[in-house]
């Protein structure tokens, strides 16, 4: 069996089980009554002294079902445009995660540029850091992780339909997580106005309006081609909204104005 192991912990998390348990604890804070069911989220993968409060006010909202797809960019260059790790488990401080063998065969089935691909995984934090969270909430979740470079439109919501098809062949409730962070190393007011144009856009349901946006502002939001599958296989499988839960900036702890990045954590029902 293949297990994955963390890249990124003691770095972008805690690398110590009990201290990584109490920081997610502490960052979920209260349980919620009364969860969302939601098709999908956009969720932040910075450090979790950065981006974990928003990350975790997406995630406490929402009910957490059995099987969860990640999707997020490819930050390393390795590996296919669409590496999907099919089989075997995730390690990470706390336990192992497996990976759901039968909806990979159902996406690759469907769409026929997914890869089988462990390389593009292996160093990659933007999948990781969400594992943590979906383990505390849903501990007997499987997940399906999917790591994207640059895709043209027609191949992202290509990517989308194909796993709408997917998900509904399989009759269950299934979460689509896609990771990124909003605008990189502009200033606080800049990167609120630039990341504003993307949110919008997602609000309002349009994941090839949100495409267009970024690339014709110029936006540095690493994952607006996951961000985009997620909107498009969501609308695809009946989400009608999307709603915008947090937004934050690095200087928010930094105190540093001049450059940030943003985050933001929003839900799709």
């Amino acid at each position: 069996m293949t297990v994955r192991s963390p890249a990124v912990a003691g770095l972008f998390y805690p690398g110590e089980s009990g201290t990584l348990r109490r920081t997610v604890e502490t960052l979920l804070g209260e349980k919620v009554q009364t969860k969302l069911k939601a098709r999908g989220v956009v969720v932040p993968h910075a450090g979790y002294v950065y981006s974990g409060a928003t990350a975790a006010a997406v995630y406490r909202l929402i009910e957490i079902p059995r099987r969860v797809v990640i999707v997020g960019p490819n930050h390393t260059g390795l590996g296919d445009p669409i590496a999907v790790m099919g089989e075997g488990e995730w390690a990470y401080p706390g336990g192992n995660v497996p990976l759901d063998a039968g909806l990979a065969a159902a996406l690759k089935a469907e769409v026929g540029a997914v890869r089988f691909d462990d390389r593009a995984h292996r160093g990659e934090h933007s999948l990781e850091v969400q594992v943590p969270f979906l383990h505390a909430m849903r501990p007997d979740a499987s997940i399906l992780p999917v790591v994207l470079k640059h895709l043209p439109y027609r191949d992202a919501d290509a990517l989308a339909q194909g796993l709408a098809r997917a998900i509904r062949k399989t009759g269950d409730e299934v979460l689509i997580v896609a990771s990124s962070d909003m605008t990189h190393f502009e200033s606080r007011e800049r990167a609120e106005k630039q990341d504003r144009l993307a949110i919008d856009r997602i609000v309002a349901m349009d994941p090839e309006g949100l495409y267009r946006t970024v690339e014709d502002h110029g936006i540095t939001m690493c994952g607006y081609i996951p961000a985009v599958v997620m909107l498009a296989a969501a609308r695809s499988l009946g989400a009608s909204r999307a709603d915008l839960v947090a937004y934050a900036t690095s200087g928010d702890v930094t105190r540093d104005d001049t450059s940030v990045v943003g985050y933001a954590g929003i839900t799709v029902i």
